[in-house]
């Protein structure tokens, strides 16, 4: 599938905001969640819906709701974290797992330190969050592992993407759908997206 740009708006003033260095730490935390909650609004369209009937003030009347779906939320730490609140907002019923991978910074690999899935992760639909999809080895890695737990329908939400990390994942998984905000221009020699937005990490929880 060819990366879904999610190109609202407001959601790219935001992206615009979150580029910024000088936008404090508060702040950023906050546009972070925010851009979640629209890209969550992008990714979960497809789900299914089936009639109802209701009795409304004024009559009874044949309305439409979720058709049971189940979901989970599984952010990739620590930056992932901070797209989590956003989705819940949306999609409060969701389970969440966690993946823990660090960048080695001499071959810049994903190390995996840390996985916990919901039990129940092979019958549910799953988004991946991370905010920076940079060289891609970290949630090529992460899918390989939540594949590895039965999981089949994965789809993968962050805000900005480098063209390198978007042909990795779907090379290693093309059956995963990918959701972006922004595709910037390419990696620099450390792997850091260009122009991107620094460490994502770093900037949500004022570690740097």
């Amino acid at each position: 599938m060819t990366p879904m740009i999610v190109d609202h708006p407001l959601l790219q003033h935001k992206i615009s905001l979150l580029r910024n260095k000088q936008t404090g730490t508060k702040e950023f935390r906050d546009l972070v969640s925010e851009i979640a909650t629209l890209l969550c609004y992008e990714a979960t369209r497809d789900l299914p819906l089936e009639e109802v009937e209701i009795e409304t003030p004024i009559t009874m009347a044949r309305t439409k709701v979720l058709a049971g779906r189940k979901l989970a939320l599984v952010p990739l730490l620590r930056a992932g974290m901070g797209m989590l609140d956003g989705m819940l907002s949306l999609i409060p019923a969701a389970k969440v797992g966690f993946i823990g991978l660090y960048r080695d910074e001499t071959t810049l690999k994903p190390v995996e330190y840390f996985c916990k899935l919901p039990a129940d992760i092979a019958e549910r639909d799953v988004l991946v969050l991370d905010p920076m999809l940079a060289t891609g080895g970290s949630a090529v890695d992460a899918i390989a592992q939540i594949k590895k737990h039965g999981a089949k329908r994965i789809k993968f939400i962050g805000l900005i993407a480098a063209p390198e990390g978007i042909k990795a994942l779907h090379e290693a998984h093309p059956d995963v759908d990918i959701y972006i905000g922004a595709e910037d221009e390419c990696l620099d020699e450390n792997g850091y997206i260009v122009p991107g937005l620094g460490d994502a990490g770093d900037r949500i929880y004022g570690t740097k």
